[in-house]
């Protein structure tokens, strides 16, 4: 087995998952922080608009969440787009 550190993000937050911070998930939660910045929310408004926790979006943001379908779904009402332009935005 490899070494803890190979378990760790680029921010030193252990990672339990082999999933976590692989490049769509970056990609896609970059889109999602882009989306969120234009509606000029913070991460505390669209996490309590969208029901879900707040550290969770910042997860999603980092790349260190496979996220649910439904919660993206919930995000993008939020953010007022749709979730194939946020897939798109992401390059995915």
């Amino acid at each position: 087995m490899a070494s803890n550190a190979s378990y760790r993000n680029h921010h030193g937050v252990p990672n339990l998952s082999k999933h976590r911070q692989d490049p769509a998930l970056i990609s896609l939660g970059e889109a999602l922080k882009r989306a969120r910045k234009v509606c000029e929310k913070s991460q505390d408004e669209l996490a309590y608009e969208a029901e879900i926790d707040r550290s969770h979006v910042g997860r999603v943001e980092r790349g260190d969440n496979n996220v649910a379908v439904l919660t993206l779904v919930r995000l993008c009402k939020v953010l007022g787009i749709s979730l194939e332009d946020l897939m798109k935005d992401a390059g995915l």
